[in-house]
């Protein structure tokens, strides 16, 4: 049996043990969770379409992982008016799999157990809960302190020296060389000598995607030779 659902502003085709990933819900990894805008269901050729949904239908999922899709990139720019704005998007995700497709008002048959991760968890919780208040305050604010400091850290070491035009690279304008710069990358040579691991880490942190910063590198390549 199949079903078609609505959920995040989109329809899916799902059946039984599908894994699928749909715009983020609120949930843990583990839990299950209800989809009643079911659109239609059928098997083969017996389909039964819903005005606009079915009554008494339902879908449910186990959530398997909360996560993000790659960065999107928005590039506004107006004429003459040496106007333009770079928006990175990155739109979050939770990776489900689909349990049961349930019909006439029919509850769930089971759910689902709970995951070692957040056992642990929970476990950790309850120890921190334990502990005495001030030693927790201490946690808390070394935690605090310590997270604030790792975003104020620029993600690479800019080198000693007159920085470059990095402007010079196509797709690279003021505002991302700033952003760059802001980073510690400032020079060819950087831009050139970035790893794959690099990218990965500038496409995790910067609203730039890994095809742009591939771009730029071969580009910085013919540019540190000269």
């Amino acid at each position: 049996m199949f079903a078609v659902i609505k959920t995040g502003g989109k329809q899916y085709r799902v059946a039984a043990n599908d894994l699928l990933k749909i715009e983020k819900v609120e949930a843990k990894v583990g839990e299950i969770v209800e989809i009643g805008n079911v659109l239609a269901h059928g098997e083969g050729e017996n389909v039964t379409f819903g005005t606009p949904f079915v009554d008494g239908a339902m879908v449910t999922a186990e959530v398997v992982e909360q996560g993000k899709n790659r960065t999107v990139i928005a590039f506004k720019k107006r004429r003459r008016q040496n106007s333009r704005r770079r928006i990175g998007h990155r739109q979050l995700l939770t990776t489900v799999r689909i349990s049961e497709i349930l019909l006439g008002g029919a509850k769930p048959s089971k759910k689902a157990a709970a995951k070692p991760e957040a056992k642990a968890e929970v476990a950790a919780e309850a120890k921190a809960e334990a502990a005495p208040k001030e030693a927790k305050a201490k946690k808390e604010a070394k935690a605090e302190v310590s997270s604030e400091e790792a975003k104020a850290a620029p993600l690479f070491k800019a080198p000693k020296g007159e920085p470059d035009d990095l402007t010079v690279i196509k797709g690279i304008g003021p505002v991302a060389a700033k952003d760059l710069a802001e980073q510690g990358i400032v020079t060819f040579a950087q831009l050139a000598k970035l790893t794959d691991k690099d990218v990965a880490k500038i496409d995790e942190h910067m609203p730039f995607s890994a095809d742009q910063i591939k771009d730029w590198r071969e580009q910085a390549k013919e540019l540190a030779k000269k």
